[in-house]
């Protein structure tokens, strides 16, 4: 997760969580969640909701998950003690391959980027759903990833982003293989790499790269069962590298310095505005460079992260910070009078980080089928909230993508203070996987309402 409420709104959210974590909760939502209201929900929707939840089949379905609640407990606390570094998360990836394939999704595999894709196909004529979770977190190898257990609450790195999202994945297989649920559409579950730093979701691009008939995505993340994540907010990340001559502080004084450089371009880059709506913002994350307090440094870095939840205000926002670098180094080597290329300071720029924005707006039918998913479970009032995840992906390609919880409460994520709540942790996984079933439809229960997006 790349921090699930990264964008500021005049619009106080709503709420409505367990009292343990609620002032913690609220206080990130109140000062960072972008929001938008709440859609109003079609007849169609809202009474395919209602025959699922009134479906035998489904009421069955759904109290396995409840009973299954301890061994996906197990299993969950077992994949947690996995390290999945950043780009190291193979051995994680080969467990839950094997209990992909143990659970009967045969053509189950891991692709050219790392991810585990599997299929559980429908009966045919409906849509094809991903269903995700991602795999890496955000901890170095050598973490300890081992459990502690305090006052019933679990604490280990990553044990909630994204480990919950997978032991979700697996029990919702498991249950509709036992209770033999055919879904009319297909639901591709995707357990994927790169979502978390620089993996610069890397694992969601290849999915659908690969496969271009996808009609939908809904992940999984840790999140409160009324927060919809459907506004997906963009990155780009530059590498700026300044380099000169260099020499010593008191023999070379009058060369250029590759620091003082650097240090007009940030003194531009601090005075530029952004828009507050949508929201874009800037920073200068890190900064290094030089050999010594008494050298005047031949070279310099500095990392820039900028962010928008609009494409083209993203652009606009990184034309502004890139145009303030040639002229930054133009007046250090004024000011020096380094006439020539070898007297002279210069720039290189690499981009290390894009990640697309986009938004699956709240009419969209995977949004509508969220919020009556929460309300037919008697949830609280919906959240619909903005964050970088995996949905950025396909919501840039204007795929509808949502992202949602999937049962507990959680706090300290990218910390290794994050800790896991189990407690009715089963709620969240019965109202996702209602969510999942109603977009892909039920053999003889309902029909899907997410609709294809081009012929087979």
């Amino acid at each position: 997760m790349s921090h699930r409420y990264p964008s500021r709104s005049v619009r106080r959210p709503v709420c409505v969580f367990g009292a343990a974590a609620a002032v913690a909760i609220c206080a990130v939502l109140s000062a960072a969640a972008q929001t938008r209201p709440a859609p109003s929900i079609t007849r169609e929707i809202t009474q395919t909701y209602a025959r699922l939840l009134a479906a035998p089949a489904i009421r069955r379905l759904l109290d396995d998950i409840r009973a299954d609640d301890a061994r996906t407990l197990a299993e969950h606390r077992q994949l947690t003690e996995i390290e999945a570094p950043p780009f190291a998360e193979k051995t994680r990836a080969e467990v839950m391959l094997q209990r992909f394939r143990a659970l009967g999704l045969t053509d189950a595999a891991i692709d050219a980027e790392g991810n585990v894709v599997g299929l559980r196909k429908g009966v045919g004529g409906g849509p094809v759903l991903v269903v995700s979770a991602h795999l890496d977190t955000v901890f170095p190898a050598g973490t300890d990833v081992h459990i502690k257990e305090r006052e019933g609450r679990l604490y280990a790195p990553g044990i909630a982003d994204d480990t919950r999202g997978l032991a979700v994945l697996l029990a919702w297989i498991k249950a509709l293989n036992e209770n033999r649920v055919q879904t009319t559409g297909d639901i591709l579950f995707v357990a994927n790499v790169g979502e978390e730093g620089l993996g610069d979701l890397r694992g969601m691009k290849r999915v659908f790269k690969d496969r271009p008939g996808i009609d939908g995505m809904v992940g999984i993340e840790p999140s409160p069962m009324n927060s919809i994540t459907s506004i997906g907010t963009g990155s780009h990340r530059y590498e700026v590298t300044f380099r000169g001559p260099g020499g010593h502080s008191f023999e070379a004084f009058g060369a250029v310095s590759a620091i003082h450089a650097m240090g007009r371009a940030l003194a531009k880059i601090a005075e530029i505005r952004t828009p507050a709506e949508p929201k874009t913002t800037f920073t200068v994350g890190t900064v290094t460079g030089g050999t010594s307090v008494n050298t005047i440094a031949g070279d310099a870095k500095m990392q820039i992260d900028m962010r928008s939840n609009d494409m083209a205000s993203l652009l606009a926002l990184e034309k502004q910070v890139l145009s303030t670098l040639p002229v930054a180094v133009a007046e250090e080597n004024a000011r020096w009078g380094a006439d020539t290329p070898a007297k002279q300071v210069g720039f290189t720029t690499k981009l290390i980080g894009d990640r697309p924005a986009g938004e699956t707006p709240p009419s969209s039918v995977i949004v509508q089928a969220a919020v009556a998913s929460l309300a037919a479970f008697g949830g609280g009032p919906p959240l619909l909230s903005g964050s970088s995840t995996d949905a950025n992906v396909p919501m840039s390609l204007a795929i509808p993508a949502i992202i949602v919880g999937g049962g507990g409460e959680s706090i300290g994520w990218h910390t290794r203070d994050e800790w896991f709540d189990p407690k009715d942790e089963w709620k969240g996984a019965q109202q996702s996987l209602t969510t999942i079933l109603g977009l892909v439809g039920v053999q003889g229960v309902v029909e899907p309402i997410l609709r294809t997006r081009a012929p087979r």
